[in-house]
Order: structure tokens, then sequence, then C-alpha cells
């Protein structure tokens, strides 16, 4: 950030400092008793702001040291006749407190302090001195505790705010990595995860999309963030990792835990059934999808399609879907609705034609034999109808068809391409 290098208020309360004629033989009394004030700076700091003292930071308490020196000695050379600078050893203070996470407010209350010792320093040498200077030195360094702490919040602001953007833009890489799949012969890539810990051993993996029941909330990265920050909060609590990000308008997690302790104990639940709860803790405006447990980072792509597909069969009634617990016939229904879709045999559209036409009274009557077992009397029982109505109508669908639906083969046949064109259907409304 540019400073100005001489601000007003601190040059007019410095020019009118040196009317006093205390410069510049201020300077050379200071600096007889610049190793005492340094001392007592130290003390105020440490007993008015716990912050330096409970650090566990072991460069905090020799930093605070040196910048205290700095302020004393540009005091000095200031007070010597010394021009306004440009505040340098203060810029870099405060960008060092904020890549260290050191709190500002801290800082600034040491800040405080400063002015209390340097307005008791100056006074002394004005003392000392025999003029009657105290309303001068008063005004000089309050000018000089605003100026410093304000190019100190400046620039710690600034620098908060970059070491943000290069680790957000760090975190995204790291995102893209994991979920487009990388070459383990990548020197790079192989730092750049080893240094964020995803290629330690005996770790879990599992991927969970998210998305609000209302799709279109997506556009919202409002909304999209107060997701990522829920699942956060969530999963934070457990000691489970979280990486997030927005892809294909649902709000992506990477998550990972530890499976094992050692070698030689036991791993610990599966991952995947561990956030289940967690997950449905996000509430009912939220669908979730969760892919199976991976053992490294290299199945995260395979993961982040599982996810997917899960997330597919969520509903209100079902809010948070693991992909290892899909029925098998679900996931061919799913597989093969692109294919209907595109080039459907004849026997599906004369079939979904003619059940539209009864109302679903047809593939009512399918999945009803199926669930008896294909026993037509009990099919009749289970939808209250008299057998010959089944027999009917089981003939009716083999005309349109040429299937029987009381084969096995035939009838799961039936099924199945009933569902994947209702599959398609309901895909087509959602477009």
């Amino acid at each position: 950030m540019t400073v100005d290098p001489g601000p007003e208020a601190l040059r007019h309360a410095l020019a009118r400092f040196g009317e006093t004629g205390l410069v510049p033989q201020a300077g050379a009394a200071l600096g007889r008793t610049m190793d005492r004030t340094r001392r007592l700076l130290r003390e105020a700091v440490l007993a008015q702001v716990p912050a330096f003292s409970s650090s566990g930071n072991p460069d905090v308490l020799p930093e605070l040291d040196r910048h205290g020196a700095e302020h004393l000695e540009e005091i000095r050379r200031l007070t010597s006749g010394g021009k306004i600078g440009d505040f340098g050893f203060v810029t870099a203070q405060a960008e060092r407190w904020a890549a260290q996470r050191f709190p500002l407010e801290a800082g600034l209350n040491a800040h405080r302090c400063l002015q209390r010792i340097l307005a008791q320093w100056l006074g002394d040498a004005a003392c000392v001195s025999g003029l009657d200077a105290l309303p001068a030195v008063v005004d000089f360094i309050a000018e000089y505790t605003n100026t410093v702490s304000a190019i100190a919040t400046a620039n710690y602001v600034d620098r908060i705010r970059a070491l943000a953007e290069e680790e957000g833009d760090r975190r995204s890489e790291l995102f893209n990595i994991l979920l487009n799949g990388y070459d383990e012969a990548d020197g790079r890539v192989a730092r750049l995860l080893k240094r964020a810990g995803y290629l330690e051993q005996r770790q879990a993996y599992c991927i969970a999309t998210v998305q609000p029941i209302n799709a279109a909330e997506m556009e919202s990265a409002a909304r999209a963030q107060r997701i990522v920050t829920a699942l956060s909060a969530t999963l934070q609590a457990a000691s489970i990792r979280m990486l997030a990000g927005i892809r294909n308008n649902a709000v992506v997690a990477v998550i990972s835990a530890r499976r094992r302790q050692s070698g030689w104990t036991a791993p610990q639940a599966n991952l995947a059934e561990r956030i289940h709860p967690m997950l449905l803790m996000l509430g009912p405006a939220v669908l979730v999808g969760v892919s199976a447990d991976h053992p490294s980072t290299s199945f995260l792509p395979k993961a982040l399609h599982e996810a997917t597909i899960a997330l597919d069969f969520a509903s209100v009634d079902n809010r948070v879907v693991q992909f290892a617990k899909l029925p098998i016939r679900g996931l061919l229904v799913h597989r093969g609705t692109d294919y209907i879709k595109s080039a459907p045999p004849n026997w599906v559209a004369a079939l979904i034609a003619a059940d539209t036409k009864a109302s679903g009274a047809l593939v009512q009557t399918l999945r009803a034999v199926a669930d008896a077992d294909m026993n037509v009397q009990k099919a009749a029982r289970l939808l209250g109808k008299h057998p010959n109505t089944i027999y009917i109508r089981i003939e009716r669908i083999r005309e349109l068809t040429g299937l029987d639906g009381q084969r096995y083969h035939d009838l799961t046949e039936l099924l199945l391409g009933a569902d994947c064109a209702a599959a398609g259907s309901r895909l087509m409304r959602a477009e």
C-alpha cells in the first residue's frame, strides 16, 4: 500500500515541537535513556496486552522488542531534526503480524502502550532541559501514534486480503487437481498434495455433492457459500477434513479422515457411514449424494462420479443417499435411461402410450405380478381386481410388446423398459 510520506497532522505537530527549542537537543537526551525506555515499553505491553505473552509463536516477543526499538529510534531521529519518513518498519511489522495471523487489535493496543511510554520519555527530556514543552510533547506523540496505527491497520488489512486470495487460489488448484485426477509422476503436484496432507497413509476419502432442493438457488453465491459453511461446521466438530468448491451446479466436498491410527489398530467405521447422520443435520432444504469410501486421492474422480449419481437418487423423502447402498436395479435404470431415450425399442413407446391411455393400469399390473412373485392370483388380490382382469391386461401387454409378463425374463425386460422410460420423462421435465 502507498503511504503518505509526510502526514500533514504529524508534520505540523513535529514543527510545533521544534518551536519549543528542544530540537535537536532532545535527541541526545533521549539517546541516554533509550535502553531503560525500551525495557519499560516491553514490560507495559506484556502487562496490558495478553496476546503477546500467550502467543505460542516464538517470533512474537523478539519482534516486539525489535519493533519497540525501531519506534524509539524513529522518535530520537525526528527529535534530532530528521524528516518524517515512509514508516517502512511499521508496514513491515504489520505485514508480519498478518502473515502470523497475530490479532491486529493486540498490535494497536501495543501502540497505545507506546503512546504513553513515549510521552513520558519525551516529557522527562523536556524537564531535564528546563523547557515548558509538555503540550507540544503530548500533541506530537498523539499524532505519531495515530499515524503509525493508521499505517499498521491499512497494511495489515491489505496483507490479510492478499493472503486470503493466495490461499483461495491454492485451495482452488488443489480442489481441481483432486477432482480431475493427476499424473503421479508430476513432482509439482506431488509436492502440493504432500504439503496439504493428502498423501498421508491410512486415510479414507469420499465425496459429497450437495444441492438445494430448488437447484436454481445455486445461482446465488451467498446460498452456495452458506451450504459450504454449514458443511464445514458439521464435519469439523468430528475432526473430519473437508475441501469444498462448486462444480456442475452443486457444492462438492472432498472429505477425508484417518482410517486407522496405525497398522496395529482396527479401522474406524466406514467414512461415508460416519458422515451420514452429520449430513442429515444440513436440514430439509438440501439433497446430498455421497460416494463410496476410497483409499487414496487417485480414486477421487471416480468418487465424484459416484456422488453425482447418488445425488440423482436423493429426494425429499430420502435426502442423503449413499452410492454404496443404491440397489443394482436402480443403477441399471440410471445407466440405461440415456440409451432408452436415444434409441428406445419400438415396444417401449407402444407400452407407455397404452399405459398412459389406461391411466397407468398396465405398468401397475406388471409391478403387482413382480411383487407377487409372478403369482397372478396374489397379484389380483394386491390390486383388488378379479384374476381375469390381470390375465386380460397381461395379454394386452403381450400384444403390444411381444413380451409375456408371466415369464421371468420378459417381465424383467418390461419393467426395466418402463422404469427407464419414466426416468427419461422425469429428466426431460427437469430440463
